[in-house]
C-alpha cells in the first residue's frame, strides 16, 4: 500500500511538472504570428507517416539512420512494457499482463522488448563513439558549445542505463521465479535476460528481491525523470516531429511567400479611396513589420521549427555556404531562434532582438537560398524561411544590404534590369562586329 501511494504521488508530480513545461512551450510558440496550413489534409497525413513515423529522410545517411531506427522503434515498443510497470505500481501487482495472456506468449513479448533494449544500447554506444571519439565534423561546429554536446551525451547515457536496468530487473525476476517465490509468477524464459542470470547466481532470495525492486524503481523513476527532462532538451523533437512535419510547407521549393504588410501597402497605393488609418481586424495585434526583427515577428510554425530542431547538423553539413567557410550555419539559426524565444518568453532582455544580437547580417547574407538545409532536415524544419524574413527586415526596414545587391536594386529601379545601362542600350551588342 505504501509503495503504491508513493508511486501514485510520483506520477502526479511528474504529470504536473511536465504539463507546466508543455504549457510554457505552447505559450512561447503562440508569441508568433498565426499561420494557416489546414489545406491538403490527406497529403499532410501521408507526409507525416512517411517522414516522421517512417523515418524516410533519416536513412539518407545509412549508419546514423539505422541506429536511429533502433532507438526510435525501441522507444515506441518498450512503452508497452512501461504501461505494465505503471499499472503494477498503482495496483501493487506484479506483471499484470500475465492475467490476460498465456505465460508463453508473455515471455515472447518480453523477449522482443529485451532484444530491442539491446539494440538501443548498441545504437546509443555507436552515437557516443561518433560524437566523442570519432568527433564527426558536424558535431564540432562553433555553435556546439558545452551544453549542446552535454545534452546529447546525457540522453545517450540515460538510455543505456535505463535499458540496462530493465535487463537486470528481468534477470533477477527469472532467478526469483526459479526459486519459487510466490510473488514472481512463472513466465517462461526471456531470451536476453536469461543469459545474464549467471551474474547473480548465488545471491540470497532477499538480495535478489532487493535487486529486482531497486532496478524496477530505478527504471520507472528514470523514465519519469527523462520525460520531464525532454522538454528542456533538443530531444523534444520526439513529440514535436509529428505536428511539425504535418504542417510542412507543401509549396514547390524556392517559392517565396508574399508579406501581408507589403501586400497591404501595395493595395493602399493602387486604391486612392482606401483609408490607411482604418482600424485593423485585431485591435490588439502588433503592427505588421516588413520581415522579421525578433521572434514575435516570425510565424508559429517557424517557432515550432526551433523547438523541433534536434541539432543533428545535417542542414549545416549540406549548406554550400558553410562548406566554403562562411559564417552561416542553418543549425545555429534554429538554435539562436529557440534560445531567443525562451529568453523572450521569460521577459528577459526584451530590449534585444533576434537579428543583430543573436544572428548577424553576415550570416544572413551568406545564404544562397538553395534550400539544401530544408531538403536535408529529417523532420522538415525550414531554416531558410527565417533567414529570408530576417533579410526582408534588413532591406525594407533598415535599408541595409550588401553593396552588390544595393547596386543591382538601383539598376532595377532606374533601368528596369540588373545591368548598369539603360533599356535603350540593351540591344547594342548585336551591332558589335
Amino acid at each position: 500500500m505504501i509503495s503504491s501511494i508513493v508511486f501514485i504521488l510520483l506520477l502526479l508530480i511528474t504529470a504536473v511538472v511536465f504539463g507546466f513545461r508543455i504549457k510554457t512551450i505552447a505559450s512561447n510558440i503562440k508569441l508568433g504570428r498565426p499561420f494557416d496550413r489546414t489545406d491538403k489534409a490527406m497529403e499532410r497525413l501521408k507526409l507525416m507517416f512517411k517522414v516522421a513515423i517512417g523515418q524516410s529522410k533519416m536513412v539518407a545517411r545509412p549508419i546514423a539512420g539505422l541506429m536511429h531506427i533502433f532507438v526510435y522503434v525501441g522507444f515506441i515498443i518498450i512503452n508497452i512494457e512501461i504501461l505494465e510497470i505503471v499499472i503494477d505500481g498503482i495496483s501493487g501487482s506484479h506483471r499484470i499482463f500475465l492475467s490476460f495472456i498465456s505465460p508463453g506468449l508473455y515471455a515472447n513479448f518480453i523477449s522482443v522488448f529485451e532484444v530491442l533494449a539491446v539494440l538501443v544500447i548498441l545504437a546509443c554506444a555507436v552515437f557516443l563513439i561518433r560524437r566523442n571519439l570519432l568527433k564527426l565534423k558536424r558535431f564540432q561546429s562553433k555553435e556546439m558549445t558545452t551544453w549542446p554536446k552535454s545534452d546529447a551525451n546525457i540522453i545517450l547515457f540515460v538510455e543505456i542505463l535505463l535499458m540496462t536496468a530493465f535487463l537486470t530487473m528481468d534477470a533477477a525476476d527469472q532467478l526469483l521465479q526459479q526459486a519459487g517465490n510466490e510473488h514472481y509468477a512463472e513466465t517462461g524464459v526471456f531470451v536476453v535476460s536469461s543469459s545474464l542470470t549467471g551474474l547473480f547466481e548465488g545471491m540470497s532470495e532477499a538480495n535478489l528481491i532487493a535487486l529486482e525492486r531497486s532496478m524496477w524503481w530505478f527504471h520507472i523513476i528514470g523514465i519519469l525523470a527523462f520525460l520531464n527532462y525532454i522538454p528542456y532538451s533538443k530531444h523534444f523533437h520526439i513529440f514535436l516531429a509529428f505536428p511539425n512535419v504535418y504542417y510542412s510547407n507543401l509549396d514547390p521549393k524556392g517559392k517565396m511567400n508574399h508579406l501581408e504588410a507589403v501586400t497591404k501597402e501595395v493595395k493602399l497605393m493602387i486604391d486612392p479611396s482606401a483609408d490607411p488609418y482604418s482600424s485593423p481586424a485585431d485591435p490588439d495585434a502588433a503592427p505588421l513589420r516588413f520581415g522579421a526583427r525578433d521572434v514575435m515577428d516570425l510565424s508559429r510554425k517557424q517557432l515550432m521549427d526551433a523547438y523541433t530542431c534536434t541539432e543533428c547538423g545535417r542542414c549545416t553539413s549540406n549548406c554550400p555556404a558553410n562548406q566554403t567557410g562562411k559564417k552561416l550555419s542553418p543549425r545555429k539559426i534554429m538554435m539562436d531562434t529557440r534560445d531567443r524565444l525562451e529568453e523572450y518568453g521569460k521577459f528577459k532582455n526584451v530590449e534585444k532582438s533576434l537579428i543583430h544580437d543573436y544572428i548577424t547580417e553576415e550570416e544572413l547574407w551568406a545564404c544562397t537560398t538553395c534550400n539544401a538545409c530544408t531538403e536535408s532536415c529529417p523532420v522538415n524544419i525550414d531554416p531558410l524561411s527565417i533567414i529570408v524574413d530576417l533579410r526582408r527586415y534588413l532591406v525594407m526596414e533598415e535599408s541595409k544590404m550588401p553593396a552588390e545587391l544595393m547596386n543591382m536594386s538601383s539598376n532595377i529601379e532606374n533601368n528596369g534590369a540588373p545591368w548598369q545601362f539603360s533599356a535603350g542600350d540593351r540591344a547594342n551588342w548585336v551591332n558589335e562586329s
